[in-house]
């Protein structure tokens, strides 16, 4: 597996995969071709069919500005490695291509040629959580512990900076009223909630409050905002509103929000390893889903659980997720994207502590409800993956 840097990429929305993405292929690509006179640039599969919802043309065309850039639409090709494909053209004074590339967003803002094996440094030897959990028992060390011992000390400096930038876009978009841009006319309620809530007490002020934070995350990003992918911008709600929830109410230290953070970042990482965080690839449920077991399983771990009840909360979050469709009205990062970040969040607290309960043990395993997600991912209808071609893209206007 790959660093849990890559689960967590700073960054401007409303998609990670979809924005964040295709901005960095065409800056590599661009850098290769400084003696392009213009670009040409198809999009392909997902990344076509709701590009204009997600900002993909604008993100990319200002990659390459000032130079000119055609973009091309294809949403019926399917190219088979990844449904987000693009092809990047630099062109020469004639009009013709003198060089080209095709790469795949493939979620997280990862991008991949899907055939150079090299380009994926690989620092983790487990790759499955059975195998982690079973490193816990043996060593008596905890998760975030196994993520230093990987990646080294450094990683705090990387949390840091992630912790950082997630407490920033809180408080950044409860700050911030108005209407998301995109045609929607959706209204941002972070900031109205964040009010409401201190009128009320006890587990409904607690509720309230997770609610305004994750909110305030989504909306950013929705309106094209600096966030973390967590693991995905689609999903960057869920994890922040969580964990800053918690250290607002129990007065954690950073460091220890941190080491949760870690511990998130290498739930997220096995999801990604082994099934697909790219809603265009397996639906919202590799989104949202995987998010909420990342804050479910920090969630239990600051609030004392042990690596057992850890991976038990984890996986609750995806269990309660599958089937998620990825639906976006418009092709755009709000409807029902930000509401989703706000319920998984509180769902995630609920894993935690449903998983406190108990002592631990439970039927069926993280790695098999990973193994379970991306096959039902797979078994999702296309119409349902990000192309805004079914369900509530088609019924909620």
């Amino acid at each position: 597996m790959e660093s849990i840097k890559e689960i967590y990429k700073i960054g401007y929305g409303p998609s990670s995969s979809h924005t964040m993405g295709p901005r960095k292929a065409a800056e590599q690509f661009k850098e290769k071709t400084l003696n392009a006179i213009s670009y040409r640039v198809t999009l392909y599969g997902s990344l076509a069919a709701t590009g204009k919802g997600h900002l993909t043309d604008k993100a990319i065309i200002k990659a390459f500005e000032p130079t000119k850039t055609e973009i091309i639409w294809e949403p019926t090709v399917y190219l088979t490695y990844h449904p987000n494909a693009m092809k990047f053209e630099a062109l020469d004074l004639a009009g013709k291509t003198f060089q080209e590339r095709t790469v795949y967003s493939v979620g997280g803002g990862k991008i991949t040629d899907g055939k150079n094996e090299n380009e994926t440094k690989i620092i983790y030897d487990l790759t499955f959580m059975t195998d982690i959990l079973g490193w816990t028992q043996k060593t008596g060390r905890s998760y975030w512990e196994y993520v230093e011992m990987v990646e080294g000390p450094e990683i705090f400096d990387y949390m840091k900076k992630v912790w950082e930038t997630m407490q920033k876009v809180i408080k950044r978009g409860l700050e911030t009223e108005g209407v998301l841009p995109g045609g929607l006319h959706i209204a941002r309620k972070a900031a109205s909630y964040y009010i409401k809530s201190k009128s009320f007490s006890g587990s409904l002020l607690k509720k309230t409050l997770t609610f305004s934070y994750a909110l305030a995350v989504s909306e950013e990003n929705a309106a094209g905002g600096k966030v973390v992918t967590a693991p995905t911008c689609g999903s960057a709600g869920v994890v922040p509103a969580v964990l800053y929830r918690l250290q607002e109410s129990l007065d954690f230290s950073d460091k220890k929000i941190m080491r949760a953070l870690m511990t998130a970042g290498l739930f997220g990482n096995i999801v990604k390893e082994n099934a697909s965080i790219s809603g265009a690839e397996v639906g919202c449920q590799g989104e949202v889903g995987t998010a909420c077991a990342m804050a479910a399983a920090a969630a239990a771990q600051l609030l004392g659980g042990t690596p057992q009840q850890i991976e038990y909360a984890a996986e609750m979050g995806i269990e309660h997720h599958l089937g998620l469709t990825c639906d976006p009205i418009g092709g755009l990062v709000q409807a029902p994207c930000i509401e989703r970040n706000a319920f998984a969040a509180e769902k995630a607290f609920n894993a935690a502590t449903y998983a406190l309960l108990s002592d631990g043990r439970h039927i069926v395993s993280f790695d098999k409800i990973v193994k379970t997600m991306n096959q039902t991912g797979h078994d999702l209808p296309s119409i349902y993956k990000e192309t805004s071609e079914g369900g509530m893209a088609l019924f909620g206007l």
